[in-house]
């Protein structure tokens, strides 16, 4: 650890886990925070259910295809669901700087209030502060979310083979936010959505979802080396298998920035048993958000994440280390 935190420690890669580990799990030690899920999963007379929290900044605080009010809600949404929960109950608290023009706090629990009804939740309490100007850039959102566990999912039952699955294309948040806050004038729109309907079709569909995990900061790059962390398994991505779009893929190439890296704000990524990775794909391709869906790799007995690129070589995916992106959900 450094002195101070820095910038990169809020980037959901190595420095972010290395601020967990090394301050907060030393000090709130519990056998459920132990296991740093999206969501933990807790029993309460003979009922399991799922809890979670999460703050969100972003800046600027509306892009196309969403705003933070949006981003608020599906993130605990499906910080839940990939914890095969279905979402019931959220909190909401703001902070909110001294200044900011109520007609816009208005656009933004409107669309907290739109999304939340869509997906069948109700926001039950909440707070808000209102700090001095320059304290806070604009407005902060935190939520948090309870559900009931309705299909167990457990990164223990993963096995070599297993098939790695997304469902659509990754970057688009990432791309979409850094093109907005540097004024390119780019056909980019972020992903943000609520995935609790395709996961529900897709545990129905099989009950051989090992895992699951929304890739937000640090994007793919992060979540497949969260999946093999401490473990005697990899995984081997195959990059004619990724979804990603033209425009995306091109803004990263001028930019320099990798896309596995890239933050997203509407996928999920499974390990799915290898004889029912077929028919979940299928299930999720029929859905409004899967139809770009793939099986992007597999589970090998090399514990590293590696990629097969285009022309059949190797390379490493690492854990994200610093920031691509400041300050991106």
């Amino acid at each position: 650890m450094e002195d101070r935190i820095n910038i990169g420690h809020g980037d959901g890669g190595k420095l972010t886990q290395d601020l967990i580990k090394e301050v907060f799990l030393d000090k709130f030690k519990n056998a459920v925070l132990a296991k740093l899920e999206d969501s933990a999963v807790l029993e309460i007379e003979g009922k399991k259910i799922a809890f979670t929290t999460d703050s969100y900044t972003l800046s600027p605080i509306f892009i196309p295809g969403g705003d933070i009010g949006k981003l608020a809600i599906t993130g605990t949404i499906n910080d839940l669901a990939v914890m095969g929960a279905k979402p019931l109950f959220l909190s909401c608290a703001f902070v909110i700087e001294e200044g900011f023009e109520t007609k816009a706090l208005k656009k933004i629990v409107d669309s907290m209030q739109n999304e939340a009804e869509k997906a069948g939740v109700a926001l039950v309490t909440g707070d808000t502060k209102v700090v001095e100007k320059g304290s806070a850039d604009k407005i902060f959102i935190n939520t948090s979310g309870i559900g009931i566990i309705i299909s167990s999912v457990a990164k223990d039952r993963i096995e070599i083979g297993d098939k790695i699955l997304i469902n659509g294309t990754i970057g688009d948040h990432g791309a979409c936010v850094l093109a907005q806050r540097n004024k390119f004038d780019l056909n980019l729109k972020t992903d943000c959505a609520s995935l609790h309907g395709l996961i529900e079709n897709m545990l129905k569909t099989s009950s051989n979802i090992k895992f699951m995990r929304d890739p937000t900061r640090g994007g793919i790059a992060a979540i497949l080396n969260e999946i093999i962390q401490d473990k005697d398994f990899g995984i081997l991505v195959d990059e004619d298998k990724l979804p990603i779009k033209d425009e995306v893929m091109a803004f990263c190439e001028i930019l320099g920035f990798d896309p596995l890296q890239l933050a997203n704000e509407g996928k999920v990524i499974a390990v799915v048993d290898r004889e029912d990775a077929p028919k979940v794909l299928k299930v999720m391709k029929e859905h409004p958000l899967g139809r770009d869906a793939e099986i992007i790799g597999e589970i090998i007995d090399e514990p590293r994440v590696l990629l097969k690129t285009k022309i059949g070589t190797h390379r490493i995916i690492d854990m994200p280390l610093g920031i691509q992106l400041p300050r991106i959900c």
